[in-house]
């Protein structure tokens, strides 16, 4: 089947979402359900809306790449949750929904008379997915964590750079995208639970937790004692050569990875004696002098291309590829052909382009069809669907509980 063929349900038509995120972590975890075919309904303060649409620059047309990074197939309701008749709204909303997801502090919406147990005394089958920084409870609970501040916190800048020099954050908001990731990752989870129980519950994650969880086999490294793991730089943590390296007319990324790539990689080199040497006749080897090994496959490596190389390695075996800037990832035809960009009309931008969905499905593919909502844009049309007339429309507007 062809990934772009139409017309077929996604896995999640049917489920109704309440996202009250904010920033990344939330608005990421409610936009990945809204592309498996939830409807998302997305919360914001009525005056100036959720926090990610004033993040940045850049704006085009006074809209935030950020809030367009992670407010795709999302419908936007301008409801202040501060106000009583705005909590009673919610609590209506919630009556019909099966998914709350909300990224407060802990505490913060059961203050507001919202949280899971009220909502679930109403809706026994609600699914309520709580998002924080430090997780629900614990010494640091009541602490806000940023991505940056839990990129530290967590040990993942200990083991990003270089050896000797400062600690370096991920490119990109890491530590929020994946626990978005993991909060969607619980919901379904708990949806299936529910298939089973009657019943929903509540999907507790943070984003300590989450980085915490990804770092993968340096953390059981550690755990099992082989020491405080260091940073590896562009050469990776356990095996070689595997890492970026120098040619002719820039770098490539390689890895000659154990001993069959390794005889196949030192004869394309012209290095056949490269086998036998003592210092590279293991990978254990090979990683402790990976440094010596770098700089004697970067002489080699100057006699060609990085493309001429990228050909070449392919062809025989060996992984290997290009260092590209972010325009030569998202032009390149590969990434277009898996439909990771896509392009739609946006009502104040004309066409807006988006990144596409990184997961498809054969029968029951997700899609784009919604752009990122402008503030309110369904507002009126929501608040419908749950029985309010044009008189509640009006007062609430005029109350300033909406917009």
């Amino acid at each position: 089947m062809s990934i772009g063929q139409q017309g077929l349900t996604p896995p999640l038509r049917g489920i109704r979402v309440l996202d009250l995120g904010r920033h990344l972590a939330g608005p990421t975890c409610a936009m990945w359900l809204g592309d498996l075919g939830a409807d998302v309904i997305k919360i914001e303060n009525p005056e100036q809306g959720e926090d990610g649409r004033s993040s940045g620059p850049p704006f085009f047309n006074g809209e935030s790449a950020f809030f367009l990074s992670a407010n795709r197939n999302k419908r936007s309701l301008a409801l202040d949750i501060k106000r009583p008749e705005g909590q009673e709204i919610f609590r209506r909303l919630a009556e019909a929904a099966d998914v709350v997801v909300e990224n407060f502090r802990p505490g913060v919406m059961d203050a507001l008379g919202i949280g899971y147990a009220a909502m679930a005394e109403r809706n026994p089958r609600i699914i309520y997915c709580s998002i924080s920084g430090y997780g629900a409870d614990g010494p640091l609970a009541e602490r806000p964590g940023l991505d940056q501040i839990i990129q530290g916190t967590s040990g993942l800048m200990s083991v990003t750079g270089f050896e000797g020099s400062p600690p370096v954050r991920v490119g990109i908001p890491i530590a929020d995208l994946l626990t978005g990731l993991f909060g969607a990752y619980g919901i379904l989870a708990a949806l299936q639970a529910r298939e089973r129980t009657g019943r929903g519950q509540v999907v507790n994650t943070s984003l300590l937790e989450s980085m915490v969880g990804m770092l993968s086999f340096q953390a059981v490294r550690y755990l099992n004692g082989g020491g405080v793991p260091p940073p590896a730089g562009n050469h990776h943590p356990i095996n070689a050569p595997y890492g970026v390296y120098r040619t002719r007319d820039g770098y490539i990324t390689l890895g000659a990875t154990g001993d069959k790539r390794w005889r196949t990689f030192c004869h394309l080199l012209g290095a056949p004696e490269w086998i036998d040497d003592p210092r590279f006749a293991t990978n254990g080897a090979r990683h402790e002098n990976r440094y010596v090994l770098a700089e004697v496959i970067e002489e080699k490596l100057g006699a060609h291309t990085s493309d001429e190389w990228e050909q070449i390695f392919n062809a025989n075996g060996i992984p290997c590829g290009p260092i590209y800037a972010m325009d030569q990832a998202l032009e390149h035809p590969q990434v277009r052909h898996r439909q990771m960009v896509v392009e739609r009309d946006h009502p104040t931008m004309g066409t807006v382009r988006l990144l596409g969905l990184p997961v498809k499905l054969s029968q029951t593919p997700g899609v784009v069809d919604r752009v990122p909502p402008l503030l309110g844009q369904h507002t009126d049309e929501i608040l419908r669907e749950i029985g309010f007339g044009d008189a509640d429309l009006t007062r609430l507007r005029e109350l300033k509980v909406i917009r």
